[in-house]
């Protein structure tokens, strides 16, 4: 919408530029019109072609173009240009010399107007950059507090960084990728019925993350600013987050990997998910329902409330019941921690949760 408004002002600016021209020379007599016409003619090719034009890369346009200070620096500098042009090619052609200042003064106008609009354009095109260069010197952008997040397509299908992000941990800018949402829309118009879910699910997560009043989320294009030879979503994100300086938050274990040996820094959400599970210690007792059989004669296996797997021993008799055990040992792996245990005792008997009576009465009769 600014750039809309800021077009239309260009328009009329440039229109405004003719009409001084013909309020103040005769140098177009009796073709006062022609001024006009120039200035509205060169305000529409500027526009057509800034529209159609591919999204600028900033190092294309370093040291030149910085905002409207920038843009009125350089029209001054050029009007003497205009000023020496002015006066060799068309003294002699001018009857009256009041005109030759008329002439010079519509030109300046003419280029001041342009430069300030391309400057303000550019930037407004370029906000959301994290950082400028200028010939042969990089500033990084200053950013206070944590960095930046990039956001992977696998976060937002898992979904749990939405209730993460609810409970206003994260206090850096969650960016997610233009290509991310691509890759998102894409899913979602698969063919396979699996993969449609999932990526409908990610784009309600998406949706729901946007929404959540402590997150702070920017759906970023870095279309023009990529490098050609990039290929797949994850070449993409690590590029741009080395680019940006920023985190990687991902589920992906390869993905996580890989950015490590880049020297990137990934935030892993099922790392965290892991090291913000409950501690069990060896002699706590628990109470777990047994689900299925375990791998060893006798054993039963069952589950925390965090999905942590609990393996007790000689407890395959007592599937489908809760029972009280004893822990006996924790063993690491790579998806977590497995917790081993025994049915807790009293008297030789295993204590357990007494099953549900049946009513009698609603029982049909024999």
């Amino acid at each position: 919408m600014i750039l809309h408004v800021l077009r239309a002002l260009f328009v009329l600016m440039m229109a405004a530029a003719g009409w001084f021209f013909l309020a103040h020379s005769t140098i177009f007599h009796p073709y006062d019109w022609l001024a006009l016409a120039i200035c509205l003619s060169v305000g529409v090719v500027i526009i057509c072609v800034d529209i159609l034009s591919p999204r600028r890369k900033l190092q294309f346009f370093s040291g030149t173009i910085l905002g409207l200070l920038v843009g009125l620096l350089i029209a001054y500098a050029l009007s003497f240009v205009v000023q020496m042009t002015v006066a060799q090619y068309f003294a002699d052609r001018v009857s009256q010399p009041q005109d030759v200042h008329s002439l010079s003064v519509f030109i300046n106008l003419v280029v001041g107007i342009t430069c300030c609009y391309l400057s303000i354009s550019f930037i407004l095109q370029t906000k959301d950059d994290f950082r400028f260069i200028v010939p042969y010197v990089e500033f990084s952008k200053q950013t206070k507090g944590a960095r930046p997040m990039l956001v992977d397509t696998s976060v937002l299908i898992d979904g749990r960084i939405t209730d993460i992000a609810a409970t206003g941990i994260i206090e850096s800018q969650l960016i997610v990728p233009r290509f991310v949402l691509d890759e998102l829309q894409s899913v979602a118009d698969s063919a396979d019925k699996i993969r449609r879910g999932r990526g409908r699910r990610g784009l309600e997560m998406l949706n729901k993350l946007r929404e959540t009043k402590h997150a702070d989320v920017l759906i970023y294009d870095s279309s023009g600013h990529e490098e050609p030879e990039l290929e797949g979503v994850d070449q993409r994100l690590l590029w741009l987050a080395q680019q940006l300086g920023a985190r990687v938050l991902t589920t992906d274990f390869n993905l996580n990997k890989v950015g490590q040996l880049r020297g990137l820094d990934v935030v892993n959400v099922n790392d965290l998910a892991h090291a913000l599970k409950p501690v069990v210690l060896p002699g706590e007792r628990l109470t777990v329902r047994l689900v299925r059989a375990g791998e060893e004669a006798g054993q039963g296996v069952g589950y925390l409330e965090d999905g942590t797997m609990v393996v007790i021993e000689q407890g395959r008799e007592y599937l489908n019941e809760e029972v009280e055990i004893t822990v006996t040992k924790l063993l690491p792996t790579a998806a977590g921690r497995m917790v081993f245990g025994r049915l807790s005792t009293d008297g030789g008997s295993a204590l357990r949760r007494p099953r549900p009576r049946t009513d009698p009465h609603s029982a049909s009769a024999p």
